[in-house]
């Protein structure tokens, strides 16, 4: 016996029971914010780390075509922009798709590099000093030589019996500086609420050093600061210099937040925050804002800006009579806190040292 089946106003059909399908509301466009659902703790969490909740539904169809749109992506990135010749520059990083470098102009003038190349008779060959830095094999270093993608004091080098000084020169792979001082150290911590930023805190809370080894606060330093309540991205170096242009205004280094707030939000409220509003320290206003997910009870906004004053974003929602639930910093500048457990510390790639010292001019 043949099973009897409707059809749709397409010419399809469907079976007996499953009734008409579902239409989304006039306007609607994939990627708007999701009205009438409240945000949950671990749903924050999973944005901070770049990820979009599933809730349900045709999550298969959703992860297929999440993955048909990251592999467009990734052809229109590579006809967009010419791929480097030759071997890849630090293939075993784990964090190493960073995209371009950006090289930025802010910042004081300051040169950087050590004025016009000299050779180095007593030097290393470049090959090897690329190699010890993790860029790739001698061999492969050779090819990146060759294909013209090394510069050495800003000038590009082809010569395979070029030598250098590790302690003097400056050398950039595709743009990337390589950190050639070994006792440099770059850390991402992934801050809980309730630590102090402080590596020693007078009144016996709970800081930066308990989540560390032994000793090795002593000779480390946090490059800004998070109030006692806020989470997310950290940084923690000994490159004085890099901490110091990473903090200076001049240098303009953006800083990505998630902030859970009471809603609804009224029309106008992210406007508002883009033009500026003046606090009791000066006009202070976000680079962009945007709602991520959540209406009526509790709403997450992306807020992105380059101020570094004290408290600076709880005191913009304030201001607005929004005061902040929860805050979590996801970015400063290229390095993103992606899927990095709380509380936990992880050593930067060399793509993202390069990265994060290209931001900042050096």
């Amino acid at each position: 016996m043949t099973r009897q089946t409707g059809s749709n106003s397409r010419g399809g059909s469907r079976r007996r029971g499953q009734g008409k399908p579902k239409e989304q509301p006039k306007g609607f466009q994939a990627g708007q914010v999701r009205r009438g659902h409240a945000p949950k703790q671990d749903e924050v969490d999973q944005y901070a780390g770049g990820q979009k909740p599933q809730r349900g539904g045709h999550k298969g169809n959703a992860q297929k075509r999440g993955g048909a749109k990251g592999n467009a992506q990734q052809r229109g990135g590579q006809q967009r922009g010419q791929k480097p010749r030759g071997p890849r520059a630090f293939a075993e990083d784990r964090f190493n798709d960073l995209g371009p470098v950006r090289r930025r102009r802010r910042g004081p003038s300051t040169p950087v590099d050590s004025g016009p190349r000299k050779e180095h008779s007593e030097g290393e060959r470049l090959q090897k000093v690329m190699a010890n830095a993790g860029v790739a094999s001698r061999r492969a270093s050779e090819e990146i030589i060759l294909a013209g993608r090394v510069e050495v004091n800003h000038q590009i080098v082809t010569e395979l019996g070029t030598r250098v000084d590790p302690e003097v020169d400056v050398i950039h792979v595709d743009g990337i500086r390589l950190q050639l001082d070994t006792e440099k150290t770059y850390l991402v911590f992934n801050k809980p609420a309730g630590v102090v930023t402080s590596m020693n805190d007078p009144e016996g809370r709970k800081d930066i050093s308990d989540f560390l080894r032994e000793g090795q606060a002593e000779r480390l330093y946090h490059v800004g600061r998070l109030d006692y309540e806020t989470e997310g991205l950290l940084l923690l170096t000994n490159d004085g210099e890099l901490a110091h242009r990473l903090t200076h205004p001049s240098f303009e280094v953006s800083k990505t937040y998630l902030v859970q707030i009471r809603g609804p939000l009224p029309d106008g409220v992210g406007a508002q925050m883009r033009e500026g509003i003046e606090l009791e320290d000066g006009l202070a206003k976000v680079d962009s804002f945007r709602l991520v997910d959540g209406s009526g009870k509790d709403l997450l906004a992306e807020v992105v800006l380059h101020e570094g004053r004290n408290r600076i974003v709880r005191r913009l929602f304030d201001a607005v009579g929004f005061p902040v639930r929860r805050l979590v910093r996801t970015q400063i500048g290229p390095i993103t806190l992606g899927q990095q457990r709380q509380g936990s510390v992880r050593r930067l790639s060399k793509t993202e040292v390069g990265h994060l010292l290209a931001e900042v001019g050096l």
